[in-house]
């Protein structure tokens, strides 16, 4: 089972369910009800309770199975009383719309106070089955011998100009001149082709170092073609070779006719020297790789390919020379890094002074890893008063052994101390795969719709609080801009990402093929990623989600045509009634939805972008909580329902 690490993201959570319980909406609606106002302040006391030991909670799981359990079932518990928070809120919400639109309010309170009758019974059903479980978790709390904090973690918001200049690199010349000679060097390989691993650990520099080899103006010189390719997890055989063809032609295609694309890359490659990189690969099939690099024997003798890897067995199958094992910096060299986003460089005052000491043991720490020494500089850079850096050095964090998914102590620490407002949004990213171009608008809409952002203060809107959150993750060095697309695309370090699955747990799942499996009761943040044709089979594990809260498709490979199984809105969507991010996009076969959507009660997005969709049922005009709907090239689409205008929450159509 993976680790859940869940204190901070609880508290953060639990922040907005105490925001959620003494909103207008939900203590208007229980008003009057005096069983249902008792159950709610119960709920709140023991929610306060298990609040007072969940920084102490945090630190002891990871070590702790027992505690790692407690941990869980009370972040299962609080996901429940969330989702019946956001019952009280719609339902407030239904009765105000809904009173509006009818003539006789006779008619109107007679409606409403049946309705009521069994929707108050529903609910209080509901909190005391909730309040049962919290009573033993907290009870709980003191068997494990969790202790109370004192106050919350506080932490100070890093200024938006914390701009970091990812041009500069320290500790890699001779790396690159070794890397260099190889290139440039007339030794040639029977075959004509040279293939160099560069293995590594993650987050150690293999693509710094060659971004700095593949664009030094000699090897551009050297070589007639080149191009560049980030493999990652999956060798998709034919995404490769039309990515390298686009490289080479400037034309893109989007076929999967892996013969006719080989074909032409054999062409484009005959008789030319060229300089491959295949970045961060994973896949360790003999066979595919094979089947791969035969276009590339095409090339004239001299022709080199250079492979990142984290993984040695990779580059035994992919190598035809010796593997480059790239080692971690020099502290001196990884000191200059760290020293770069803690002081901007400048260190000169008695007070920084005071600082470098305690900052080169943190970096000691830091084991000669390269993001490490970056994320907990940019962590540091508004922090003037040494304690805090000492905390951070003291941290018991630093001699803990995580070894899932490479994640070192040091990276920990860049998810334990940030504010607790920005876990959950971290946590969320874990929904995208490793070298996912993150789209800033698209993703403050849907951090928007998951309810991971506060309500706005006066004269500000609510994505503007989640512009803050992004650009927070920036100046964390948490995400970086995108080198290959527009300024608005962000990418995030892959070792963050690691980083990010890991702190999510079972509770945010990103399916890759068809490992439903893992999903759970628990899971409430679901991707995966769309196939040409996704049959129903692929989506009967979904019942086990019953309170799935995120639907979200992702795309895999570069071609498009896709289609979706219809018993997918017609029989499981009604029955996922907790969802609150549903996308359809870019199923082409996708016409209509079905009134059934009605059950979707607490939907907030609804992306159907990209698809065949020709009309909106009129029952899409009954979900109150809907903030973005997305129709952008659904060129099929006739009208709109006429009472639109009923969903006062939409911000975004």
């Amino acid at each position: 089972m993976d680790v859940v690490v869940g204190g901070a993201f609880l508290s953060a959570f639990l922040q907005v369910l105490f925001d959620r319980m003494a909103s207008r909406e939900v203590i208007d609606f229980i008003r009057g009800k005096k069983l249902a106002d008792d159950l709610l302040k119960k709920l709140k006391m023991l929610l306060l309770s298990v609040d007072t030991v969940l920084n102490d909670a945090e630190k002891k799981q990871i070590t702790s199975l027992t505690v790692n359990k407690w941990v869980h079932e009370l972040k299962d518990a609080v996901y429940d009383a969330e989702d019946v928070m956001d019952e009280i809120a719609t339902e407030a919400l239904k009765c105000r719309v809904e009173a509006k639109s009818k003539s006789s309010t006779s008619q109107v309170q007679q409606l409403i106070s049946t309705s009521l009758g069994l929707f108050e019974k529903e609910i209080e059903s509901k909190l005391e089955k909730i309040i049962d479980r919290l009573e033993y978790i907290a009870e709980q709390k003191d068997v494990l011998g969790l202790r109370t904090s004192v106050g919350r973690q506080s932490s100070i918001r890093l200024p938006t100009t914390s701009v970091v200049d990812e041009s500069e690199v320290y500790g890699r010349d001779a790396d690159k001149e070794e890397i260099m000679k190889l290139l440039l060097s007339d030794d040639l390989n029977s075959n004509g082709i040279c293939v160099t691993a560069m293995v590594g650990m993650g987050g150690v520099g293999k693509t710094t170092l060659a971004q700095l080899v593949y664009n030094d103006e000699m090897v551009k010189e050297h070589f007639d073609l080149g191009a560049w390719i980030c493999v990652s997890k999956e060798l998709d055989i034919c995404r490769v070779t039309n990515t390298f063809l686009e490289a080479f032609t400037s034309h893109a295609s989007d076929s999967r006719d892996l013969n006719l694309l080989q074909v032409r890359l054999k062409e484009s490659l005959f008789g030319k020297k060229f300089l491959l990189v295949l970045d961060d690969v994973w896949n360790e099939n003999y066979i595919g790789w094979e089947v791969l690099q035969k276009p590339f024997r095409f090339g004239t003798r001299g022709s080199k390919i250079i492979v990142t890897t984290r993984n040695e067995s990779v580059a035994s199958i992919v190598q035809t020379v010796p593997t480059y094992h790239l080692k971690e910096l020099l502290d001196e060299h990884c000191w200059l890094l760290f020293a770069k986003h803690a002081f901007g460089g400048q260190i000169s005052s008695h007070a920084s002074l005071e600082l470098e000491v305690i900052g080169r043991e943190i970096v000691r720490k830091c084991k000669g890893l390269p993001l490490a020494a970056k994320v907990l500089g940019c962590l540091l850079r508004s922090k003037t008063d040494a304690a805090e850096w000492n905390k951070i050095l003291q941290s018991e964090l630093w001699d803990l052994q995580i070894n899932q998914n490479d994640i070192l102590p040091a990276l920990w620490l860049s998810y334990h101390y940030p504010p607790s407002h920005l876990k959950p949004c971290f946590a969320y990213f874990s929904l995208f795969p490793k070298d996912y171009e993150f789209e800033k608008e698209q993703l403050i809409l849907l951090w928007m719709a998951e309810g991971f952002l506060p309500e706005p203060g006066t004269n500000q809107r609510l994505e503007e609080v989640g512009y803050e959150y992004f650009h927070d993750f920036v100046s964390r060095s948490l995400l970086q801009q995108s080198s290959t697309s527009d300024k608005s695309c962000y990418v995030m370090h892959d070792l963050v990402n690691d980083l990010a699955k890991f702190v999510a747990g079972e509770f945010c799942l990103r399916l890759e093929g068809y490992n439903t499996y893992k999903i759970e009761g628990t899971t409430r943040h679901l991707s995966y990623f769309r196939a040409r044709c996704d049959p129903y089979t692929r989506f009967e594990a979904f019942n086990r989600a019953r309170c799935l809260r995120t639907f979200l498709p992702l795309k895999l490979a570069p071609w498009y045509g896709h289609s979706l199984t219809s018993k997918v809105p017609l029989e499981l969507l009604p029955k996922l009634k907790y969802l609150r991010v549903l996308s359809l996009s870019h199923y082409q076969n996708m016409s209509e939805l079905p009134n059934s959507i009605v059950n979707l009660k607490h939907l907030r997005y609804l992306d159907l972008s990209c698809t065949a969709i020709r009309r909106l049922p009129e029952a899409t005009c009954t979900l109150y909580n809907l903030q973005t709907i997305i129709l952008a090239e659904c060129s099929f689409l006739a009208e709109l329902p006429a009472n639109m205008g009923r969903l006062t929450n939409l911000l975004y159509s």
